[in-house]
This record gives C-alpha cells, structure tokens and sequence, in this order.
C-alpha cells in the first residue's frame, strides 16, 4: 500500500503542478480562451495513460514460469531507469517552472492551441506511463495495492489544490527532495529484487545463497518487516547478489548525486 501511495502522489502531484504553472501564466498574461485546452490536454493525457495501461497488462499480463520472472525482473529494472532519469532532470533543471512558462509562451504566441494541448497531454502522459511503470513493478513485489494508489491521488490533489490557493505550510523544496529519497530507496530495493527474479528464472548465479539471516530480529512477513519490503525491499536472507544490487544502487546514486552537486550547484566544488 506505502509504495502505491508514493508512487502515485509523486507522479500526480508533478503532473498538477505542470497544469497549475500554465494555468497561472494563462491567466496572468490574460489568455483564457486557452484554458478549455489546458484541461482537454489533461483529458486527453489521462485516457491515453489509462489505454496504455490496460494494453500493458492485457499483453504481458498473461506471463507465467520462467518468461514471467524474466518479464518482471525487466519491468523492475525499467522502473529503476525512470527513477534514476527522474531524479537526474530535477538536478540538471536550473528552473523547472521557467522551463515549463517558456513552453507555454512559445504556444500561445503562435495563436494555436495545439502547442498548448501537446504540452499539457504529453506531462499528464508521461506521469502516467511512469506510474504504470511503477506500479507493474510494485506489484511484481507484492507491495502495489488499489487503495494505496488511490490514496496516492487523493493526497496529491489535496497538496495541489494547497498549493493553487497559496498555502504557506507547503516546501515543494522539501517535498520533492524527501519523495526522491524515497524513490532513490524503493529503485534500490527494486534493483534487488530484480536480481532475484533473474536468480529464479536460472539467469544468473546467488554466489552465495544467504549473505545472513535476519529474519529471526525483523520478518518479512510481519508488520515492520512487510513495511520494509514494500519501500525498499527488505529480505531477511539476501543472497550475494541480491545485497550487492541493493548497495551498488545506493552507491551509485550517492555518486550521481556528488556529481551533480558540483556540476550543476552554484559555489559548489
């Protein structure tokens, strides 16, 4: 449930805020005969999400034995990709909202309204497919849930809403920078988890069976253990390659990330 929740608050609350910033630059410039567009964009992204979805499942849904773990196994690995791309467009965005401003400019000053339909749809469509990522990949480990998803929404449209009225209590520094954390966490578990589903599937060796045996101290199966495993997935028993996926993941984004500090952070380096 904790992992849908996250993935869908993340990607819905990006998608609303691309809706909010061109909505306030439409009505700041006084340019409402756009705004019709705006939510036919956000329409037509959302149908075009909710298509791709049901064509995903329909067509790799149908898996079993040993094409469905390596299918699994992928689709974790996809969504360990869209994480890592994600969190490295927020570093290298000097400023994400100007960007987006500039975008809407550029398609109102042309007096079409098709640059407007295509910004917003192609937003809400991108979220979307990264959700449906997410979440066939969530579910691979047993930690995606309905209600999670739909709590997810709620919260993020909530937040959205805060943020149209211009809440004081809302850091969307803050935010951002802790659902990334977040995410970083749940890719690395994802990373692991992936390398099982390989092992399984005889692709690739454990090394070693069990690294060690925790799972006396903290079960999966049990509340703190299951919490565990649906962010970052924990297991009691990693093999060799199990662990060393989890760690080389988080060692790799904390490079990334020193990378990008002094690469793209002023006064830093």
């Amino acid at each position: 449930m904790f992992a849908s929740a996250i993935i869908t608050f993340r990607e819905v609350f990006e998608a609303a805020l691309v809706v909010i910033i061109v909505l306030a630059y439409l009505k700041r410039t006084e340019q409402f005969t756009y705004v019709k567009t705006v939510w036919a964009g956000v329409g037509v992204g959302v149908a075009l999400s909710v298509l791709l979805a049901l064509l995903f499942d329909t067509l790799f849904g149908g898996l079993s034995g040993k094409g469905e773990k390596i299918f699994e196994g992928v689709m974790m690995l996809t969504a360990v990709l869209f994480i890592t791309w994600m969190v490295v467009w927020i570093f290298t965005s000097k400023n994400v909202s100007r960007e987006i401003v500039d975008k809407a400019s550029r398609a109102a000053t042309s007096g079409s309204s098709i640059g407007i339909l295509l910004l917003i749809s192609t937003a809400v469509l991108r979220e979307g497919v990264e959700t449906a990522v997410f979440l066939q990949a969530a579910s691979s480990t047993g930690s995606a849930s309905l209600s999670g998803a739909l709590l997810g929404v709620s919260l993020a449209l909530v937040l959205a809403y805060g943020v149209v009225k211009g809440a004081r209590w809302i850091d969307i520094k803050t935010f951002f920078r802790v659902t990334t954390a977040m995410l970083v966490l749940f890719a690395a578990g994802l990373t692991s988890h992936a390398l099982l589903e390989f092992q399984e599937a005889g692709l690739i060796s454990p090394v070693i069976e069990h690294v060690y045996d925790i799972s006396w101290l903290i079960d999966k199966s049990g509340t703190l253990g299951s919490l565990f495993n649906t962010l970052f997935g924990y297991t009691g028993r990693p093999s060799l390659v199990e662990l060393g996926g989890f760690l080389s993941y988080l060692l790799l984004s904390y490079l990334l990330y020193l990378f990008m500090r002094r690469s793209y952070i002023p006064g830093k380096g």
